[in-house]
């Protein structure tokens, strides 16, 4: 006898969690959420419940902080960061992309609590519960807010979707893998190839 699959957890719309009506909530209302244990994200207003990161997509974001922060820390650059880390990307979108490079130049502010404006560069682990809601709701905050590129990682293809801020929309420049190396031009010269990411 076959056993029903269990669905595997995904994002989802908070609608049970009180506080504004959803298409209301801001980054003070975001703030003063009580730790319930679970991840959450605010898209044009609507709260949304994260489901908690394997241990697969953990190590890959790992690899990204490891191999980028040379290059952007250690040259003076900018900064390299990680989730769970708030970025507010305007009063009624607030997330925490799974890396994001900042700049020097950049008018964004880091403060003790969190980000405030866009980083130069958001980089999300593709997961089954999460790639929907990157593809659509959160890239559409990023292009709004203004990140210049966009890094689809895709660990199970061991691919690098580019995707380049032009006129205020995404426009794909390729996926990368193997022996590649990005084009970035947030990150021109990165001396990484797309596999040393996923190894």
């Amino acid at each position: 006898m076959k056993v029903a699959a269990e669905p595997l957890p995904m994002v989802q719309r908070a609608d049970d969690v009180p506080g504004p009506a959803q298409g209301c909530w801001t980054y003070a209302d975001y703030a003063a959420l009580p730790d319930d244990g679970w991840r959450y994200e605010i898209i044009r207003g609507v709260l949304y419940r994260m489901p908690s990161p394997t241990t697969i997509h953990q190590r890959a974001v790992k690899r990204f902080v490891r191999l980028l922060g040379p290059f952007v820390e250690d040259t003076g650059l900018g900064e390299v960061f990680v989730a769970p880390l708030d970025v507010e990307l305007a009063r009624d979108d607030t997330v925490q992309p799974d890396v994001f490079v900042i700049l020097k130049g950049n008018p964004a502010r880091v403060t003790d609590s969190h980000v405030f404006g866009a980083p130069d560069l958001v980089i999300e682990v593709k997961s089954p519960g999460t790639a929907g809601y990157d593809r659509r709701e959160k890239q559409d905050s990023y292009a709004r807010a203004g990140v210049r590129e966009y890094w689809v990682a895709d660990g199970g293809e061991q691919t690098i979707e580019l995707l380049r801020l032009t006129n205020g929309v995404y426009v794909p420049v390729g996926v990368f893998q193997g022996a590649s190396t990005l084009p970035s031009v947030v990150l021109p010269g990165l001396p990484v190839t797309v596999e040393q990411f996923f190894e």
